[in-house]
């Protein structure tokens, strides 16, 4: 593998880092997970698409600029370090997206693809069910025929973004007769259909990231079935793939989190308040975004000459989760008890930032599939250890 970037890759790093310097928000938006911040973040999304900068990678035609995988992992390098807004889109165009243009008809491709990218409709997932989490083939949430129509009854639950997204992608059981993996089918269902209520769900912060979803006899058309009927574990696990791997968790993320590490460590120690023997988890930290980032690369370059990503999403997901954890923990060891201070003290150290995101790393190791299950399937599918 050639680690050099080429001339044209550099010169497109030039023209995002430009961009984004020229055009990111000056005070940073409200907290996407409340209504006014949802909306704010929905209008970046919209500033974004108008210069062709929301889905680089995907073709022209659906809002792109049909670049490669190397210069969608330099854009969101860029994106991150430049401290632009969060993406209040992710769970469209990082997850069901890949999905769509995997499994989708034209027709789908059409009428979901160009709006996603603009923003004009963001997107929920409902999978996870009170008793179906990790297990996610345990679900219990039925999909009725009836005629040219679905009659969804059952409820979801952590459904991030589902308090306001226009749309959801669920798993439900289209087959009474069928047990786990088998008889499941992938639904696009629009979030104001009728039979469909939501219920938000708040975090420890007090605000509602999460909703919980309820279907009691909600309609939803064959037109939005994703792939086959019946074949919806086999589409899941495409999303999945994506939710592990390269699309919802890039490099640039831990990259800038690992930077401003550095630059905490560096400034508490110019004013003799670092505490020294944290250096060395410091390094780890930065050394662990840079491997990741390599690595990533690395995975780019197998995936542009024909392969697959496979199983290795999930040793992709375990490193970046825990990676996440303990560079905000080593934040907070290095703040003390100013890193407790939440964002409007007088003393809070880059506006409360490190706690909030040692408080969300916190959920890494679970949502996605949890680290156990994924230590399971790397244990068995890449080491090929045998089951208990």
């Amino acid at each position: 593998m050639d680690l050099r970037f080429t001339p044209a890759q550099q010169a497109f790093r030039e023209e995002v880092g430009g961009w984004l310097a020229a055009n990111i928000p000056a005070e940073p938006l409200p907290s996407m997970d409340t209504p006014e911040g949802f909306e704010r973040h929905r209008e970046w999304e919209r500033v974004l698409h108008d210069a062709r900068w929301s889905v680089v990678a995907w073709p022209e035609a659906y809002g792109g600029r049909g670049v490669g995988l190397v210069e969608w992992l330099i854009f969101e390098e860029e994106y991150y370090l430049s401290g632009a807004p969060g993406r209040v889109s992710t769970n469209g165009i990082s997850l069901l997206g890949p999905t769509l243009f995997a499994y989708g008809t034209e027709a789908q491709k059409d009428r979901f693809l160009p709006r996603m990218a603009s923003g004009e409709e963001l997107w929920s997932q409902g999978w996870s069910e009170p008793n179906a989490g990790s297990d996610l083939a345990s679900i219990t949430t039925r999909g009725t025929r009836d005629g040219e129509w679905f009659v969804l009854d059952g409820q979801k639950t952590w459904c991030t973004r589902g308090a306001w997204a226009d749309w959801l992608f669920c798993i439900v059981r289209t087959d009474p007769t069928s047990q786990r993996h088998s008889g499941l089918s992938y639904l696009l269902v629009p979030a104001d259909a009728d039979g469909l209520e939501r219920r938000p769900v708040g975090r420890l912060d007090g605000e509602p990231a999460f909703a919980e979803l309820f279907f009691d006899g909600c309609r939803v058309h064959e037109s939005n079935l994703l792939g086959a009927e019946g074949q919806g574990w086999n589409v899941a696990m495409a999303t999945t793939s994506s939710e592990r791997g390269l699309n919802l968790r890039a490099p640039g993320r831990f990259l800038a989190a690992a930077d401003s590490l550095a630059g905490l460590y560096r400034e508490l120690a110019d004013d003799g308040a670092a505490d020294r023997s944290l250096l060395d988890e410091v390094v780890r930290a930065w050394t662990g975004a840079q491997a990741y980032r390599w690595q990533t690369y690395g995975t780019a370059a197998r995936l542009m000459a024909g392969g697959e990503l496979g199983s290795a999403s999930s040793m992709m997901k375990v490193f970046w989760s825990e990676l996440d954890v303990e560079l905000h923990a080593t934040a907070l060891r290095l703040l003390g008890d100013r890193g407790e201070l939440v964002a409007a003290a007088p003393d809070a150290v880059d506006g409360g930032s490190w706690m909030a995101g040692y408080l969300f790393a916190l959920s890494g190791p679970i949502y996605a599939g949890t680290n156990e299950i994924q230590r399971n399937i790397i244990a068995e599918r890449v080491l090929g250890l045998p089951r208990k």
